[in-house]
């Protein structure tokens, strides 16, 4: 407590209070963030980034825990204990709290570390993690709050590690070009995430309802788990091939899939850059099946954690030794080269789980090489930002 008492975080402390000090603060904290490239050590930046960070998803959780009913997801609200998340946000706050106090008395990117202390402190002056939390309904539309901050973390911490120790590209940044375009579609894509169920639902049971067959379903549901689970895979798999070899082949369709592939860079958080009818049409298309068939909903829960790493892990910047199994499952390798733009790859690997499948059906890339130099889309024509790649296909093409 004696060092909250020195005089240089007085001064800042007087900085963040001052109206025209903390407009200063937030529009250098801003122009930061537009930035990218590699991260220089020794200057506080990876502290800085780190108190900012947990500063504001810290603030993200108290306001979820004073809206529970409409800022968390009624599927993970009931999976966690609210007591974990009491002490987790508490640590939270306690590291962001303290990086951000250490480097403003190290005089070290003080504008930053001001706004990030400044959003502890409003955590805190709302209830911070002593939040009460009663009884709510739990069938109110919802924004997936608590979904984009566990996933958020949990994300940078387990796939920038895996990055970092087994790299493709070893001087690729974290802060790569276009991190803020596809940090927004990450965002996006999580905090919609209770519409999105609500729409495919719809379009599920009117598109595939009348395929539904009881006794089908009963027999599919008595197939042991792990059988079960791999045809479950195999179904999905085989139809998000066929949906995806039309968004490459059907140029209307392209218009849409190719705000996917105009990421120039792959880590994990490029496999985030989708449109929203794409993202909706491709759940429909391929949870249908499942929904018909009638597959244990066990099994297809483990289905979208499979289908959910699986997206992130194969857009990383990682590279490991495969050998044989590259040939039958979707890996890190295999989905780099659909991503390229290098001719030998167009409309090549289609599967997101089975490489077999292609391999199989002919659509396999046949290269020497074990990675392509180039990505994105051919002649790079996409705009960069997430509402102008939202509107793009709706906009006259070029002829």
């Amino acid at each position: 407590m004696d060092q909250l008492q020195t005089p240089k975080l007085k001064e800042a402390v007087r900085a963040v209070t001052k109206s025209s000090k903390l407009a200063r603060a937030v529009g250098d904290t801003g122009n930061l963030l537009k930035e990218s490239g590699e991260i220089r050590p020794g200057k506080g930046m990876v502290t800085s980034i780190v108190a900012l960070t947990l500063s504001f998803l810290s603030l993200l959780g108290v306001m979820a825990f004073h809206f529970p009913q409409y800022l968390t997801t009624p599927e993970l609200r009931h999976m966690y204990s609210v007591e974990v998340m009491r002490k987790v946000l508490f640590a939270a706050l306690l590291v962001a709290g303290a990086l951000s106090v250490g480097n403003l008395i190290l005089g070290q990117k003080r504008s930053f570390n001001a706004v990030a202390f400044l959003m502890v402190l409003v955590a805190v002056f709302f209830g911070g993690s002593r939040v009460p939390v009663g009884n709510f309904p739990d069938h109110t539309p919802y924004i997936g709050l608590d979904w984009f901050i566990v996933d958020l973390l949990g994300s940078t911490i387990i796939f920038i590690v895996i990055e970092k120790l087994f790299p493709l590209y070893k001087k690729q940044a974290v802060f790569r070009k276009e991190w803020q375009t596809d940090m927004v579609h990450f965002a996006v894509n999580h905090f919609i995430i209770g519409l999105a169920l609500l729409v495919v639902n719809f379009f599920i049971h009117r598109i595939f309802g009348w395929m539904v067959h009881a006794d089908f379903q009963v027999m599919i549901a008595s197939i042991p788990v792990l059988p079960q689970l791999f045809l479950c895979i195999l179904v999905a798999d085989l139809m998000q091939y066929g949906a995806h070899r039309a968004y490459h082949e059907i140029p209307f369709f392209w218009r849409f899939h190719a705000v996917h592939h105009s990421v120039k860079t792959m880590d994990w958080l490029a496999g985030s850059r989708q449109h929203m009818l794409e993202l909706i049409t491709t759940r429909v298309l391929v949870l249908g099946p499942l929904f018909v068939l009638g597959f244990d909903k066990s099994v297809v829960d483990m289905y979208i954690i499979v289908v959910g790493f699986q997206a992130v892990f194969n857009h990383s910047n990682v590279h490991l030794p495969w050998g044989p199994l590259k040939y039958i499952f979707v890996t890190p390798d295999f989905h780099h080269w659909h991503h390229s733009s290098e001719a030998e790859a167009i409309d090549k690997n289609y599967a997101a789980h089975f490489a077999f499948i292609d391999y199989f059906l002919g659509t396999a890339v046949k290269s020497t090489r074990a990675f392509p130099e180039e990505y994105g889309v051919v002649g790079d024509y996409m705009p960069d930002g997430f509402l102008k790649q939202q509107a793009f296909p709706f906009k006259k093409q070029p002829e």
